[in-house]
Protein backbone atom coordinates (compact mmCIF):
# COMPACT_ATOMS: atom_id res chain seq x y z
CA UNK A 1 0.00 0.00 0.00
CA UNK A 2 1.35 3.67 -0.71
CA UNK A 3 -0.97 6.96 0.32
CA UNK A 4 -0.45 9.61 -2.22
CA UNK A 5 -0.82 12.75 -0.33
CA UNK A 6 -2.72 15.78 -2.24
CA UNK A 7 -3.41 17.72 1.44
CA UNK A 8 -0.74 20.60 0.76
CA UNK A 9 2.25 20.81 2.65
CA UNK A 10 2.96 24.24 4.59
CA UNK A 11 5.36 25.54 6.67
CA UNK A 12 4.08 26.49 10.62
CA UNK A 13 4.85 28.72 12.50
CA UNK A 14 3.83 27.84 16.23
CA UNK A 15 3.55 30.30 19.32
CA UNK A 16 2.37 29.13 22.35
CA UNK A 17 -0.12 31.33 24.87
CA UNK A 18 -2.06 31.05 27.66
CA UNK A 19 -5.00 32.77 26.16
CA UNK A 20 -5.89 34.48 22.80
CA UNK A 21 -6.29 38.31 23.32
CA UNK A 22 -8.86 40.30 22.51
CA UNK A 23 -9.41 42.35 19.25
CA UNK A 24 -6.23 44.68 19.29
CA UNK A 25 -4.59 43.46 22.39
CA UNK A 26 -1.23 41.78 22.90
CA UNK A 27 -0.32 38.96 24.68
CA UNK A 28 3.21 37.39 25.29
CA UNK A 29 4.01 34.10 23.49
CA UNK A 30 5.46 31.51 25.76
CA UNK A 31 7.26 29.60 23.12
CA UNK A 32 7.32 29.50 19.14
CA UNK A 33 8.80 26.88 16.75
CA UNK A 34 8.94 26.72 12.84
CA UNK A 35 8.25 23.56 11.71
CA UNK A 36 6.81 21.27 8.60
CA UNK A 37 2.74 20.99 8.81
CA UNK A 38 -0.17 20.71 6.53
CA UNK A 39 0.05 17.03 4.48
CA UNK A 40 3.26 16.29 5.94
CA UNK A 41 1.54 15.78 9.36
CA UNK A 42 -0.37 12.71 7.76
CA UNK A 43 2.71 11.67 5.51
CA UNK A 44 4.94 11.82 8.53
CA UNK A 45 2.29 9.42 10.44
CA UNK A 46 1.88 6.71 7.95
CA UNK A 47 5.43 6.50 7.62
CA UNK A 48 6.21 5.66 10.61
CA UNK A 49 3.72 2.91 11.04
CA UNK A 50 6.08 1.51 7.86
CA UNK A 51 4.10 2.44 4.90
CA UNK A 52 4.92 4.07 1.71
CA UNK A 53 3.82 7.82 1.29
CA UNK A 54 4.48 9.86 -1.68
CA UNK A 55 3.62 13.99 -1.88
CA UNK A 56 1.90 14.42 -4.94
CA UNK A 57 1.67 18.55 -4.41
CA UNK A 58 4.05 21.52 -4.95
CA UNK A 59 6.56 23.18 -3.00
CA UNK A 60 8.02 25.44 -5.27
CA UNK A 61 11.51 27.37 -4.20
CA UNK A 62 12.93 29.53 -1.29
CA UNK A 63 13.99 28.74 2.47
CA UNK A 64 10.41 27.24 3.56
CA UNK A 65 10.40 24.82 0.38
CA UNK A 66 13.85 23.39 1.35
CA UNK A 67 12.76 23.22 4.62
CA UNK A 68 9.78 21.18 3.61
CA UNK A 69 11.90 18.71 1.27
CA UNK A 70 14.33 18.39 3.71
CA UNK A 71 11.78 17.59 6.65
CA UNK A 72 9.78 14.81 3.74
CA UNK A 73 13.53 13.05 2.88
CA UNK A 74 14.35 12.44 6.80
CA UNK A 75 10.85 11.20 6.69
CA UNK A 76 11.59 8.75 3.56
CA UNK A 77 8.58 10.65 1.76
CA UNK A 78 8.61 10.48 -2.20
CA UNK A 79 7.40 14.14 -3.70
CA UNK A 80 5.69 13.51 -7.09
CA UNK A 81 6.95 17.18 -8.35
CA UNK A 82 10.20 18.36 -8.46
CA UNK A 83 9.95 21.12 -10.22
CA UNK A 84 11.72 24.35 -8.55
CA UNK A 85 10.52 28.27 -9.08
CA UNK A 86 7.92 30.58 -8.15
CA UNK A 87 7.31 31.39 -4.73
CA UNK A 88 8.45 29.83 -1.57
CA UNK A 89 5.90 27.75 0.18
CA UNK A 90 3.13 28.90 2.23
CA UNK A 91 2.96 29.53 5.94
CA UNK A 92 0.42 28.69 9.04
CA UNK A 93 0.44 30.91 12.06
CA UNK A 94 -0.55 28.08 14.76
CA UNK A 95 -1.48 29.70 18.05
CA UNK A 96 -1.91 27.26 20.88
CA UNK A 97 -4.02 28.56 23.85
CA UNK A 98 -3.02 26.87 27.28
CA UNK A 99 -6.17 24.15 27.30
CA UNK A 100 -4.06 22.83 24.15
CA UNK A 101 -6.46 24.44 20.98
CA UNK A 102 -4.74 25.42 18.23
CA UNK A 103 -6.49 28.48 15.60
CA UNK A 104 -4.63 28.98 12.47
CA UNK A 105 -3.87 31.96 10.23
CA UNK A 106 -2.92 30.84 6.60
CA UNK A 107 -0.49 32.92 4.08
CA UNK A 108 -0.43 30.66 0.98
CA UNK A 109 2.65 30.06 -1.34
CA UNK A 110 3.60 27.67 -3.47
CA UNK A 111 1.40 25.13 -3.22
CA UNK A 112 -1.38 26.69 -4.57
CA UNK A 113 0.62 26.81 -7.93
CA UNK A 114 0.48 23.09 -8.39
CA UNK A 115 0.78 22.24 -12.03
CA UNK A 116 -1.82 20.05 -13.68
CA UNK A 117 1.23 17.95 -15.79
CA UNK A 118 2.94 17.39 -12.66
CA UNK A 119 -0.33 15.13 -11.74
CA UNK A 120 -0.61 13.97 -15.09
CA UNK A 121 2.52 12.37 -14.27
CA UNK A 122 1.29 10.41 -11.54
CA UNK A 123 0.66 6.90 -12.01
CA UNK A 124 -1.99 5.20 -9.47
CA UNK A 125 -1.53 1.67 -8.55
CA UNK A 126 -4.13 -0.90 -7.31
CA UNK A 127 -3.41 -1.02 -3.62
CA UNK A 128 -2.88 2.55 -3.55
CA UNK A 129 -5.03 5.36 -1.45
CA UNK A 130 -5.42 8.80 -2.26
CA UNK A 131 -5.40 11.15 0.40
CA UNK A 132 -6.90 14.74 0.24
CA UNK A 133 -8.44 17.56 1.98
CA UNK A 134 -11.14 20.45 2.35
CA UNK A 135 -8.69 22.64 1.72
CA UNK A 136 -7.72 21.42 -1.39
CA UNK A 137 -11.01 22.34 -2.27
CA UNK A 138 -11.31 25.70 -0.50
CA UNK A 139 -8.52 27.23 -2.73
CA UNK A 140 -9.87 27.69 -6.11
CA UNK A 141 -6.59 27.80 -7.90
CA UNK A 142 -6.23 24.01 -6.37
CA UNK A 143 -9.92 23.26 -7.00
CA UNK A 144 -9.58 23.96 -10.89
CA UNK A 145 -6.59 21.34 -11.28
CA UNK A 146 -7.57 19.13 -8.57
CA UNK A 147 -11.09 18.15 -9.89
CA UNK A 148 -11.18 17.86 -13.36
CA UNK A 149 -7.72 15.39 -12.81
CA UNK A 150 -9.70 13.78 -10.03
CA UNK A 151 -12.38 12.46 -11.97
CA UNK A 152 -9.90 10.15 -13.66
CA UNK A 153 -8.71 8.20 -10.62
CA UNK A 154 -9.27 4.76 -10.97
CA UNK A 155 -11.73 2.41 -9.48
CA UNK A 156 -8.85 0.53 -7.49
CA UNK A 157 -8.00 3.21 -5.52
CA UNK A 158 -8.79 3.85 -2.38
CA UNK A 159 -10.14 7.95 -1.77
CA UNK A 160 -9.64 8.94 1.36
CA UNK A 161 -11.16 12.64 2.14
CA UNK A 162 -10.22 14.62 5.10
CA UNK A 163 -13.05 17.20 5.56
CA UNK A 164 -11.64 19.85 7.29
CA UNK A 165 -12.62 23.31 8.63
CA UNK A 166 -12.98 25.31 5.34
CA UNK A 167 -14.90 22.45 3.29
CA UNK A 168 -17.82 24.84 3.61
CA UNK A 169 -15.31 27.44 1.23
CA UNK A 170 -15.51 25.01 -1.57
CA UNK A 171 -17.41 25.06 -5.02
CA UNK A 172 -20.79 22.84 -3.48
CA UNK A 173 -20.82 20.83 -6.83
CA UNK A 174 -17.14 19.91 -6.36
CA UNK A 175 -17.72 19.19 -2.65
CA UNK A 176 -20.32 16.82 -3.79
CA UNK A 177 -18.54 15.09 -6.55
CA UNK A 178 -15.48 14.70 -4.04
CA UNK A 179 -17.88 12.94 -1.50
CA UNK A 180 -19.57 10.84 -4.27
CA UNK A 181 -15.82 9.13 -4.91
CA UNK A 182 -14.62 8.94 -1.70
CA UNK A 183 -14.34 5.94 -0.15
CA UNK A 184 -13.13 7.07 3.69
CA UNK A 185 -14.55 10.33 4.49
CA UNK A 186 -12.56 11.84 7.72
CA UNK A 187 -13.99 14.37 9.83
CA UNK A 188 -13.85 15.92 13.42
CA UNK A 189 -17.32 16.30 14.88
CA UNK A 190 -17.88 20.50 14.23
CA UNK A 191 -17.01 19.63 10.59
CA UNK A 192 -19.34 16.38 10.41
CA UNK A 193 -22.29 18.41 12.11
CA UNK A 194 -21.85 21.31 9.67
CA UNK A 195 -21.76 19.24 6.99
CA UNK A 196 -25.23 17.48 8.14
CA UNK A 197 -27.11 19.79 9.74
CA UNK A 198 -27.47 17.20 12.42
CA UNK A 199 -26.36 16.79 16.05
CA UNK A 200 -26.15 13.23 17.33
CA UNK A 201 -23.15 11.79 16.37
CA UNK A 202 -24.95 8.87 15.61
CA UNK A 203 -27.27 10.73 12.93
CA UNK A 204 -24.47 12.44 11.67
CA UNK A 205 -22.45 9.28 11.09
CA UNK A 206 -25.85 7.46 9.28
CA UNK A 207 -26.23 10.46 7.23
CA UNK A 208 -22.60 10.49 6.24
CA UNK A 209 -22.08 6.52 5.45
CA UNK A 210 -24.78 7.20 3.15
CA UNK A 211 -23.14 9.68 1.44
CA UNK A 212 -19.29 7.70 1.21
CA UNK A 213 -18.97 4.03 -0.16
CA UNK A 214 -16.91 2.52 2.27
CA UNK A 215 -17.02 4.29 5.85
CA UNK A 216 -16.61 7.70 7.92
CA UNK A 217 -14.80 8.42 10.87
CA UNK A 218 -15.84 10.95 12.95
CA UNK A 219 -12.92 12.29 15.83
CA UNK A 220 -14.44 13.11 18.85
CA UNK A 221 -12.14 14.25 20.87
CA UNK A 222 -11.10 12.94 24.60
CA UNK A 223 -13.77 10.46 23.87
CA UNK A 224 -12.16 8.56 20.65
CA UNK A 225 -14.44 8.52 17.93
CA UNK A 226 -17.55 7.26 15.88
CA UNK A 227 -16.61 4.95 13.15
CA UNK A 228 -19.78 4.26 11.04
CA UNK A 229 -18.80 0.78 7.99
CA UNK A 230 -21.42 -1.62 6.69
CA UNK A 231 -24.64 -0.69 8.13
CA UNK A 232 -22.90 -0.14 11.59
CA UNK A 233 -21.97 2.87 13.40
CA UNK A 234 -19.57 1.72 16.16
CA UNK A 235 -17.94 4.04 19.13
CA UNK A 236 -14.19 3.52 19.48
CA UNK A 237 -13.20 4.72 23.14
CA UNK A 238 -10.12 7.12 23.35
CA UNK A 239 -7.44 7.20 25.79
CA UNK A 240 -6.74 9.48 29.02
CA UNK A 241 -3.92 12.06 27.82
CA UNK A 242 -2.79 15.13 29.15
CA UNK A 243 -3.36 18.22 26.00
CA UNK A 244 -0.36 19.78 25.48
CA UNK A 245 -0.67 20.68 21.75
CA UNK A 246 -4.13 19.67 19.71
CA UNK A 247 -2.03 20.63 16.56
CA UNK A 248 -1.72 17.65 14.04
CA UNK A 249 -3.67 15.26 16.42
CA UNK A 250 -6.38 14.84 13.57
CA UNK A 251 -4.09 13.92 10.92
CA UNK A 252 -2.38 11.50 13.65
CA UNK A 253 -5.13 9.71 13.65
CA UNK A 254 -5.89 9.97 10.28
CA UNK A 255 -2.90 8.39 9.47
CA UNK A 256 -2.31 5.72 12.02
CA UNK A 257 -6.36 4.38 11.00
CA UNK A 258 -5.20 4.25 7.15
CA UNK A 259 -2.25 2.57 7.57
CA UNK A 260 -4.21 0.24 10.18
CA UNK A 261 -6.51 -0.62 7.22
CA UNK A 262 -3.68 -1.08 4.97
CA UNK A 263 -1.92 -3.78 7.38
CA UNK A 264 -5.46 -5.73 7.17
CA UNK A 265 -7.02 -4.41 10.98
CA UNK A 266 -10.63 -3.71 10.65
CA UNK A 267 -11.97 -0.58 10.79
CA UNK A 268 -12.32 -0.61 14.49
CA UNK A 269 -9.37 -1.98 14.79
CA UNK A 270 -7.75 0.56 13.29
CA UNK A 271 -9.55 3.51 14.75
CA UNK A 272 -8.50 2.00 18.15
CA UNK A 273 -5.35 2.25 17.23
CA UNK A 274 -5.24 5.47 15.42
CA UNK A 275 -7.39 6.95 18.71
CA UNK A 276 -4.04 5.38 20.72
CA UNK A 277 -1.52 7.18 18.22
CA UNK A 278 -3.66 10.84 18.86
CA UNK A 279 -3.46 10.60 22.44
CA UNK A 280 0.34 10.23 22.08
CA UNK A 281 0.66 13.19 19.47
CA UNK A 282 -1.37 15.84 21.94
CA UNK A 283 0.91 14.93 24.77
CA UNK A 284 3.95 16.78 22.60
CA UNK A 285 4.50 20.04 21.43
CA UNK A 286 4.51 20.21 17.04
CA UNK A 287 2.16 19.33 14.65
CA UNK A 288 3.96 16.17 13.40
CA UNK A 289 4.17 14.16 16.67
CA UNK A 290 3.02 10.82 15.21
CA UNK A 291 4.44 8.21 17.00
CA UNK A 292 6.56 5.04 15.46
CA UNK A 293 4.50 1.87 15.13
CA UNK A 294 6.92 0.43 17.58
CA UNK A 295 6.38 3.51 20.20
CA UNK A 296 3.05 3.03 19.89
CA UNK A 297 2.84 -0.84 20.42
CA UNK A 298 4.89 -0.10 23.79
CA UNK A 299 2.40 2.75 24.51
CA UNK A 300 -0.84 0.09 24.17
CA UNK A 301 1.09 -2.76 26.08
CA UNK A 302 1.86 -0.10 29.13
CA UNK A 303 -1.91 1.39 28.83
CA UNK A 304 -2.98 -2.13 28.77
CA UNK A 305 -0.79 -3.61 31.70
Amino acid sequence: MRLVVLDSVLIDLTLRVDALPDRGGDVRSEGSSLSVGGGFNVLAAVRRQGVEALYAGHLGDGPFAELARAALAAEGVGVLDRAEGGPDLGVCVVVVDGGGERTFITAPGAELALDPSSLATLELVADDYLYLSGYNLAHPELARVISPWFESVPEYVTVAFDLGARFADADPSVLAKVLTRTDWLLANTNESRALTGLDDLGAVARDLRGRVRRGVVIHDGAAGCVVASGGVVNRVTGYPARVVDSNGAGDAHNGVFLAGLANGLTAVEAADRANGAAAMAIEAHGPATAPTAASLDAWFESVRA
